[in-house]
């Protein structure tokens, strides 16, 4: 049996869906991963097994309507109050008390957002290239062309009367879903933000030519491949970016729990107008007194999956640190 084999997957029943957890370890000291986007449970197979082989409990689940977890119903669409809720849901059914939260891209969210909204079931939270931003409208996009990646895929289809595709996924929509996972973690992969010019798609930035990152392999594509030709395309391109601005009544957006962030300096999204400025500027600091920040000097947009047992040592050496049962 390989480590891989020793990952369970489970489904549990939260707010109305069946969602997928997958799972290694046990005890009382739990870590919760939560993806980004294009990722899935997959992307932290690495770290799942070397906290389990440390005496951790790992769980990582799909969002809704993302892999193996149902699609919410079209009228209700998803958004981060929806992926907390779910996540307090598991908890409670598997009798969880408290976690680590580890999060990665848009996962940095609902990673901060559950000390805020649930301070007793966080023990501490570590995020991957983004970090800790309150809610509210985000500056960090602003200053972009219009042909920003983010912009193109924000815009929602034109109605559920009309179904008439959006333009994200009429561009999706030209290729089988194995080449837009491809073609999504190469443009993730590079150190420039993805951009494209006024009459090119954001699809028609990879050449067909362009070979993986070496740290990714045909056998991991295949994997994310299966996990999105269940779920598409739909719910992950609402969520996160078709998620409006959410009012979640936090009266004070100080952070109070250890965190650790981890940034990898050739990340494309440190290159968002103003993030590196925030990041060392010691507003961050200020919002989150507690916290550490440690950079990986080649580390990309996948620092988890491309320099993984440096991620590895990252985390455990945090969460050793900050374990209390």
């Amino acid at each position: 049996m390989t480590q891989m084999d020793q990952i369970k997957h489970n489904f549990i029943h939260v707010n109305g869906l069946k969602l997928h957890v997958a799972e290694i370890g046990t005890g009382p000291k739990v870590v919760l991963f939560l993806h980004g986007f294009p990722e899935i449970w997959y992307s932290w197979r690495y770290q799942m097994i070397a906290v389990a082989k440390s005496g951790f409990r790992a769980i990582a689940p799909d969002y809704r309507g993302y892999g193996l977890s149902d699609q919410p119903p079209e009228s209700e669409k998803a958004c981060h109050a929806d992926i907390v809720s779910d996540l307090i849901g598991i908890l409670d059914h598997l009798e969880i008390k408290k976690v680590f939260t580890v999060g990665k891209d848009f996962g940095a969210r609902p990673a901060y957002l559950l000390p805020l909204l649930h301070p007793e079931r966080i023990s501490g939270v570590i995020t991957l290239g983004v970090p800790y931003v309150p809610m509210g409208p985000s500056n960090f996009k602003q200053h972009l062309p219009e042909g920003f990646y983010v912009s193109r895929w924000e815009v929602s289809r034109l109605s559920f009367i009309s179904q008439k595709p959006g333009r994200a996924e009429a561009d999706f929509g030209r290729f089988d879903i194995k080449t837009v996972v491809k073609n999504v973690y190469i443009l993730f992969s590079k150190s420039d933000v993805p951009i494209a010019a006024e009459n090119q798609e954001i699809m028609d930035l990879v050449q067909p030519s362009t070979l993986l990152p070496p740290w990714f392999t045909e056998e991991d594509l295949d994997s994310y491949a299966k996990l999105y030709e269940n779920s598409g395309f739909q719910t992950p391109l609402q969520m996160p970016y078709r998620v409006k601005n959410e009012e979640f009544g936090i009266k004070d957006p100080v952070v109070k729990v250890p965190c650790l962030f981890i940034m990898g300096m050739q990340d494309y999204v440190l290159k968002f107008p103003g993030l590196e400025a925030y990041i060392r500027s010691g507003t961050l600091n200020q919002l989150v007194p507690d916290l550490d920040t440690i950079e990986i000097p080649e580390g990309g947009h996948f620092v988890q999956e491309q320099f993984p047992d440096q991620v590895n040592q990252l985390l455990l050496t945090f969460l050793n640190k900050h374990i209390q049962l």
